[in-house]
């Protein structure tokens, strides 16, 4: 069982920055790939980021490309988000999730069903 913990969400103005943080405890997360998701309000939950357990693989959701960067500490089961030049259109509660083959990326990455364990969810509002 994995347990993962959001944090660094917050309420900021349009144009700034903010950098999310998910730890990863009860078991070691370094070989498994972990994204992010969001979940705009009154919207489905959508694809955000991933990265694969050595960061050879990484994509983007194409509305956050070029503004947001994923990256991730094995050392310390932590994947992080950062999120630069905000808008609005991101506000929405932002969620990690791990996938549990070990060394397998899988192609339906961008699918909430090829990951096994999520946090809670840390909210992120941007103001005009």
């Amino acid at each position: 069982q994995v347990h993962l913990v959001e944090s660094g969400g917050g309420l900021v103005q349009a144009g700034d920055s903010l950098k999310l943080s998910c730890g990863a405890a009860g078991r070691t997360v370094s070989s498994y790939p972990m994204g992010w998701f969001r979940k705009p309000p009154g919207k489905e939950r959508e694809f955000v980021a991933v990265m694969s357990w050595s960061g050879a693989n990484i994509y983007y959701a194409e509305s956050v490309k070029g503004r947001f960067t994923i990256s991730r500490d094995n050392a310390k089961s932590t994947v992080y988000l950062t999120m630069n030049s905000l808008k609005p259109e991101d506000t929405a509660v932002y969620y990690c999730a791990v996938q549990s083959a070990p060394f397998f990326f899988r192609r339906d990455y961008y699918t909430e069903q090829s990951y096994d364990y999520w946090g809670q969810g840390t909210q992120v509002t941007v103001s005009q």
